[in-house]
């Protein structure tokens, strides 16, 4: 049986190849970057200086899936230290919200606030909470009953519930790295959203 002629591929599996190719070539420059330029790039996946270096140090990585493994696997490894930088750190990253329109809406971002605050002081941080997937009119629910959920936790608890969190948003930060930003930060200060 003779291959199917190029001209004959369907194009959306044309489509998908190129984006396979330009999520490998991201990759590649996530492998060959120098270690700083590298470890600026996932500190704004993850907070944690040493979840970026270790990431750093197991390079290169053959595809987005190794990647991603040995992002959960740092996660995993983080020392109570680390997990208190890493939320320092996402305490300027904010969720993106619909707007305050209605009444309802503005009374829930009241609620959210309150439910922010009454949250700090509990538990001495800033609540996280992943919301990869969430269509934007569906965050704002999520927020307040994650939230509502999480403030009866025992102290412990609450602190694995809150790794967790971290370890599902480096997650979806890393893929977005790896298969949408256009090129390496060289600056500590770059944020992935």
């Amino acid at each position: 049986m003779s291959p199917t002629p190029l001209s004959r591929v369907p194009e959306e599996s044309t489509l998908s190849r190129s984006r396979s190719r330009a999520a490998a070539s991201r990759l590649d420059r996530l492998n060959t970057a120098t270690a700083d330029a590298a470890e600026a790039a996932l500190l704004a996946c993850c907070g944690s200086r040493r979840w970026a270096r270790l990431i750093v140090a197991h390079r290169p990585y053959p595809d987005l899936e190794a990647l991603l493994a040995a992002g959960d696997e740092a996660s995993y490894d983080l020392t109570p230290a680390d997990l208190d930088e890493a939320l320092a750190d996402e305490s300027v990253v904010g969720h993106e919200l619909p707007p305050a329109e209605s009444l309802g809406a503005l009374a829930a971002h009241t609620a959210l606030q309150a439910a922010h605050d009454a949250y700090e002081r509990r538990f001495g941080h800033v609540f996280v909470i992943c919301l990869d997937g969430l269509r934007p009119e569906e965050r704002l629910d999520r927020l307040l009953t994650g939230i509502r959920n999480r403030l009866g936790n025992e102290w412990e608890r609450e602190r694995d519930n809150t790794a967790e969190e971290l370890r599902r948003i480096a997650r979806g930060r890393l893929v977005r790295l790896a298969a949408n930003t256009p090129r390496l930060p060289d600056v500590s200060g770059f944020r992935i959203a």
